[in-house]
């Protein structure tokens, strides 16, 4: 992408991304409008075209008001069939994709948040961005000896979130088919995390943290970053040369290679949940880079979870073997987990009793044996028929309630982006860690 080619402006004041996405959600509508007309005509017609006509227009507006509306779609391209193939696929370009700024704007930006233009501050800078996503974009820089990645956030994104996920939230629930009240948890810890990602300042103190309490794990790199030529909004960190996961499997690595990047990723997120208590809860394919001695280097610390005491000791527990096994102990975790609720009726309480069953016994599979092939396709079409059967249960849906503490909604979001880059490397990995 050319300098000249990048964005001008963002639409900053809340009318201007309200009319945004006011206006997306009624081309959504239209579409679906001609789509029914053309179907009346055609009753065979699939809602293919449907679909990528939605997934364009979607992610064209959602690409220009960038922050966390972007940031959503985003997320929801990692919950593999969640949504139809078209949606994931375009929706997926947020992960480092996603249109950038003009240089221009940059350099406005850099004025505002550092009082200098990024040529005062750096000996080189490049005009263009070298990868764009929800949140912000990358430029690289020089400085004497450094070579640097230089993170610059979109203007008016962090003033932006709770305004943006109110007005996103009927969009986004239109696109998952369930009512705006049942993903009302979900956007909450959304928005939380949100705040958290924006604040430039508290990602390089928990990148440094978590940097420096897995440096014994092997295979690992992380950047080092640079207060002084960071703020809340600009950061600044090591360059690190290598290839995102995509281009390095674009070159067909071995499948020790593959097993090896694999068991470099496990081991890190099970030890950050196991002994860190803080984990990198945004693991896609733009978030990881395999350098020239095949190390696996760790980017981007804006999202990150710290997991509660209580909440571990509960939740590792149903992963462990045996679990199903002792009724009353499994249910005293699912009360303390708001899996159920007082209120339940026995019917609700034997329903979930089989909905947690199947999904519990799927996410934990892998901790049953000592090593795990995620190259199985089985164990993933299992995941995908179980999602997609979630979404057409009438009895589910009629529930109206999300279930689950607030902290089990990024956990298992990670567990699943987890396998889900294990699945993409086709990695054998070793268990390593027992859930006691």
């Amino acid at each position: 992408m050319s300098a000249d080619k990048g964005m001008d402006k963002i639409p900053t004041s809340k009318v201007q991304r309200a009319a945004k996405i006011i206006g997306t959600s009624a081309k959504v509508g239209g579409n679906y409008v001609k789509y029914f007309a053309k179907k009346t005509i055609n009753p065979s017609l699939t809602k293919d075209d449907l679909h990528s006509d939605n997934a364009n227009d979607i992610y064209k507006s959602l690409s220009e008001l960038k922050g966390s509306a972007l940031k959503v779609a985003q997320m929801m391209s990692m919950d593999n069939n969640v949504l139809p193939q078209a949606y994931q696929d375009k929706f997926s370009l947020a992960q480092y994709n996603a249109p950038a700024l003009s240089f221009p704007l940059i350099q406005k930006t850099f004025m505002q948040q550092m009082g200098k233009k990024p040529h005062e501050l750096f000996d080189s800078f490049s005009k263009e961005a070298i990868h764009a996503a929800s949140i912000g974009q990358v430029h690289e820089a020089r400085k004497g000896d450094l070579h640097l990645a230089v993170k610059i956030q979109y203007p008016g994104v962090a003033d932006a979130i709770s305004s943006d996920l109110k007005l996103v939230k009927p969009l986004a629930a239109q696109l998952l088919n369930v009512k705006s009240s049942e993903i009302k948890l979900y956007m909450d810890e959304v928005e939380a995390k949100l705040i958290e990602e924006t604040d430039y300042e508290l990602e390089l103190i928990r990148s440094t943290e978590i940097a420096q309490a897995c440096s014994s794990l092997k295979g690992l790199r992380f950047p080092t970053y640079y207060p002084e030529l960071s703020n809340k909004r600009i950061l600044t960190m090591d360059w690190i040369e290598g290839e995102m996961l995509p281009e390095f499997l674009a070159k067909k690595p071995s499948q020790a290679l593959r097993n090896q990047i694999g068991q470099s990723l496990w081991d890190f997120y099970l030890y950050q949940m196991k002994v860190v208590r803080k984990v990198h809860a945004d693991p896609h394919p733009g978030n990881f880079i395999v350098d020239s001695e095949n190390n696996l280097c760790v980017l981007d610390f804006g999202c990150v979870k710290e997991i509660p005491s209580e909440f571990f000791d509960n939740y590792f527990q149903l992963l462990k073997p045996g679990v199903f096994e002792d009724t009353e102990r499994l249910y005293s975790l699912y009360y303390k987990l708001d899996f159920f609720r007082k209120d339940d009726s026995p019917e609700t309480i034997e329903f979930l009793k089989e909905v947690y069953h199947e999904m519990i016994s799927l996410l934990s599979k892998p901790f049953y044996t000592a090593t795990f092939d995620f190259s199985d396709k089985a164990f993933f079409t299992q995941i995908y028929t179980m999602g997609e059967g979630f979404s057409k249960n009438k009895t589910f849906r009629k529930m109206n309630n999300a279930r689950g503490s607030k902290d089990a909604i990024y956990v298992m979001r990670t567990f699943f982006g987890l396998y889900s880059l294990l699945h993409l490397l086709e990695a054998e990995v070793q268990l390593n860690y027992t859930l006691d």
